[in-house]
């Protein structure tokens, strides 16, 4: 099923410079991170589902690249921009290889699996 997103077509011409440009630079940083590293865990402080999942990763001897965004009060709208971008609810997100994988349960249920080490080959 394709994820809904509104058409360009479907915003106003004056505002679209604005829309696309709303948070761009962290939606860059993490892109850019995405390219350079093989796993990817975007965070943020207070949470304890960002802990999990850099935890089950340094058990399972995976490297990563960790950003943190913020805590609950902090950074919101930045974070709001990612979740905006992937569609992905949730902190943490989680990037194997260009991938979003999706969050801490999901990591985990691909490691128990051995389809992380799939996807990592």
């Amino acid at each position: 099923m394709p994820r809904s997103v509104l058409e360009e077509s479907r915003i106003h011409p004056a505002i679209r410079d604005k829309v696309a440009s709303s948070q761009l630079s962290i939606v860059k940083e993490v892109q850019t991170a995405v390219a350079q590293h093989a796993v990817v865990v975007v965070g943020m402080g207070m949470n304890p589902f960002p802990k999990k999942a850099r935890k089950l990763l340094d058990e399972a001897g995976v490297a990563y690249h960790y950003i943190e965004y913020g805590s609950y009060f902090k950074l919101w709208r930045e974070r709001n921009a990612l979740k905006m971008w992937t569609g992905w609810p949730t902190i943490p997100m989680i990037f194997v290889k260009g991938t979003l994988v999706g969050g801490a349960d999901d990591l985990k249920k691909l490691l128990a699996s051995g389809e992380l080490k799939n996807l990592l080959a």
